[in-house]
């Protein structure tokens, strides 16, 4: 066991990112790393991915990077990586991922060959799960192959990489996704035909090769010539064994369908009879009790409506990520926060202090008619309108966000109320208080300021 600690302690020496130290290299990509990453505080083991900012903007893949991100944060299932923090410095974006330390399906099959029906089907039931959560959340994940699903150390299995991945918002007019990609074994045929496609049954599509392939293992449609191999795939003449089970052939030929509007679809799957065969599905509600969560996960938080306010304390220490997303080289904040309407969010900079910001605005809201509740830092702005509680009433929750030495970012929620006054007193503050006329921009000296502060590197 002394062995085993001392040679996991050397895997830990090289840097240290906020509270996790950066270990071995797990893996590398077309815009950087994936390490092993250990939580000092917890004692757990995560994966961090980490991105070159340089290499996204010059390979112009800005919108591949956001989309995984922001589908990732819809996505809290235990057949489906899990993405508990974003980080950023300067030069780097660091993806704090759920660490998945029984390789890849792919690896399992080609080392084992094929599983037996019950076991294979157990692993299809939670793929299923997985990728049926994915589309009750809109997210079509449009790369779903043997490569792309990890399995634990207890056996089950985990979706990653949604590179590729589609939300409602990606589909034209028509209501079809238009970008041909995927992987060419598992790509579905009405990707190829290039008149559009509904991803949920495209994904469909991939589950049934991956189905194909865990059973028998070897791929339904292969070919060295891809052109031979679109044909086969358009054509879906399948060669299912005579081996497999009636109702494992019968569930192949279901999916494998090419066209796609006689395809089975996911919750036929859910209802046939050998899918069925000691089926339990994934209960979401206890997803946590298997996934430890940082207390600082996600430290984006909504400030509800109902916070009352105390004396201020010392600001929050900002994410390096909330900081990238102001900028506008980069901007990725919408992902960890609920969208912006009619500017609800509203930031600005400043270099009064904690205690005197705090105390300014709420002169200043004070002044303007507004009404104010103080608790753990955080103010909560009132307007009530008594003729006409309609029109007029407000209420904001302002918060304070230390970025570095004395310099801090004020943040300005609206929960409710009329957009003309709260528009006017976002200006008022931002006037009175800000160090910056635009409200919702960082600069980069502000970014390597908090790089400088949070970022050690041994």
């Amino acid at each position: 066991m002394v062995i085993i600690n001392q040679e996991r302690k050397k895997e830990f020496k090289v840097m240290r990112l906020g509270k996790y130290e950066l270990g071995k290299t797990l893996g590398e990509g077309n815009f950087g790393k994936v390490k092993l990453a250990r939580n000092t505080d917890s004692g757990h083991f995560f994966a961090v991915k980490i991105l070159e900012k340089n290499k996204i903007v010059d390979l112009n893949n800005t919108d591949q990077i956001k989309r995984e991100i922001s589908t990732l944060k819809l996505l809290k299932h235990p057949n489906v990586v899990r993405l508990y923090e974003v980080l950023a410095s300067k030069t780097k974006i660091y993806m704090v991922l759920e660490y998945v330390n029984g390789g890849e399906l792919f690896d399992k099959i080609a080392s084992k060959g094929k599983l037996t029906e019950a076991h294979g089907r157990k692993l299809f039931q939670q793929l299923i799960d997985g990728v049926s959560c994915c589309h009750n959340k809109g997210v079509f994940h449009r790369d779903l192959k043997l490569e792309n699903v990890l399995v634990d150390a207890k056996g089950n299995i985990k979706i990653t990489d949604f590179n590729l991945s589609a939300l409602p918002q990606h589909c034209r007019a028509d209501g079809l996704l238009h970008t041909t990609c995927g992987s060419p074994n598992y790509v579905a045929p009405e990707i190829l035909a290039n008149r559009g496609y509904d991803g949920a049954k495209s994904d469909i599509w991939s589950c049934g090769v991956i189905l194909y392939v865990i059973l028998t293992g070897y791929l339904p449609f292969d070919d060295r010539n891809l052109a031979v191999l679109y044909q086969k795939i358009f054509k879906g003449d399948v060669q299912i064994p005579i081996w497999l089970s009636p109702g494992a052939r019968n569930i192949i030929k279901r999916i494998l369908d090419p066209n796609p509007e006689t395809r089975i679809t996911m919750s036929m799957i859910k209802e046939d009879e050998w899918f069925k065969q000691g089926y339990s599905p994934a209960n979401r509600d206890d997803e946590e009790d298997d996934v430890y969560i940082g207390d600082e996960a996600f430290p984006i938080q909504e400030v509800s409506s109902e916070a009352d306010l105390a004396s201020p304390k010392s600001p929050k220490l900002i994410n390096a990520f909330q900081l990238i997303g102001m900028s506008s080289c980069l901007d990725l904040s919408g992902f960890f926060e609920k969208e912006d309407v009619s500017e609800r969010k509203i930031r600005f900079t400043s270099n009064h202090s904690p205690k005197d910001l705090t105390e300014k605005i709420e002169d200043i809201v004070i002044e303007m008619g507004f009404s104010v509740q103080k608790k753990n830092g955080k103010l909560k702005v009132i307007h009530e309108n008594k003729a006409h509680k309609s029109l007029g009433s407000l209420s904001v929750a302002a918060e304070v966000f230390e970025i570095g030495p004395s310099l801090y970012v004020v943040e300005l929620r609206k929960s409710y109320g009329d957009a003309t006054v709260y528009r006017q007193l976002c200006k008022k503050l931002s006037n009175d208080l800000g160090i910056a006329k635009a409200a919702q921009l960082v600069s980069s000296e502000m970014i390597s300021v908090y790089e400088e502060n949070k970022l050690e590197t041994r």
